[in-house]
């Protein structure tokens, strides 16, 4: 499956962690060609120079903070001077921060707006001409079983997701006259370094692995889907939701991640 790409260049952001490595990895066994970006070069080095040993595959690695708006300028400037032409755009890069809206510190929730969303529709949009022109190309987002519902306590994290899973799925209807295949990725909990930097960890539970994730984003790509979620059980609880009143799904989320006040 992760063939589709044999010999292609595919760019992942996000990738030095979790179920960017993961995809990294899965499109490298396929034999892809990978730019990898995050912002820790030493972890995207050396996947790099693992996945190149192992897999006999070309990559570039650029270290970029999508945090910064010039960002995705800057890596799309890195992979013309390489004259690379990106056929696949996995936007994995991304994070969360739990607790109430009002203690948390006001860049780091601007921060996730920009990261999970601006630079989401930033690359998108200086990728995508190229793919419109050569009348084919794919695009992979990864969004959220949180994209479904309002979380309290995480509420800009899953009103992003929100985001990003419908713009997925807009940008997909849009793109099929040309040829152009567009997903959102929603995984539920998973094995990565998420929960631990968005404060969560107390709610690490019933984890899927990186790997399933990865694997099932891109198999639904491949397919033409315009969104999948990974899990059966994060598939039955996030369309289970829409029998009943949105404000229940609201109150009982926030039963469940309401923070333990000491």
């Amino acid at each position: 499956m992760s063939g589709n790409w044999l010999g292609k260049w595919a760019l992942i952001t996000g990738a030095s962690a979790g179920i960017g490595v993961a995809l990294a990895k899965e499109l490298a066994i396929g034999g892809t060609k990978l730019v990898l970006t995050a912002r820790r070069k030493d972890r995207l080095e050396e996947l790099a120079r693992t996945l190149t040993a192992t897999y006999k595959i070309s990559t570039e690695v650029f270290p970029a903070d999508l945090a910064d708006s010039n960002a995705p300028e800057q890596i799309f400037a890195f992979t013309k001077e390489k004259g690379i032409e990106i056929d696949l755009l996995i936007n994995n890069a991304g994070f969360g921060k739990y607790g109430e809206f009002h203690s948390i510190e006001k860049q780091r929730l601007l921060d996730m707006v920009q990261v999970n969303c601006h630079a989401v529709v930033h690359l998108t949009r200086l990728y995508l001409p190229e793919m419109v022109a050569r009348r084919r190309g794919d695009i992979l987002i990864l969004a959220s079983t949180a994209s479904f519902q309002a979380v309290p306590y995480i509420s800009t994290y899953a009103a992003t997701k929100a985001f990003d899973l419908l713009f997925a799925e807009g940008l997909a209807e849009e793109m099929k006259p040309y040829g152009i295949r567009v997903c959102a990725l929603c995984p539920g909990s998973t094995e990565t370094e998420f929960h631990v930097v968005s404060g969560q960890e107390k709610f690490k539970r019933s984890a899927e692995t990186a790997e399933k994730v990865a694997h099932t984003g891109l198999k639904a790509l491949a397919a033409g889907k315009s969104y999948v979620i990974s899990g059966l059980g994060n598939y039955l609880g996030a369309h289970g939701e829409r029998l009943v009143p949105r404000r229940f799904v609201t109150k009982i989320a926030a039963g469940m991640f309401k923070p333990n006040k000491e």
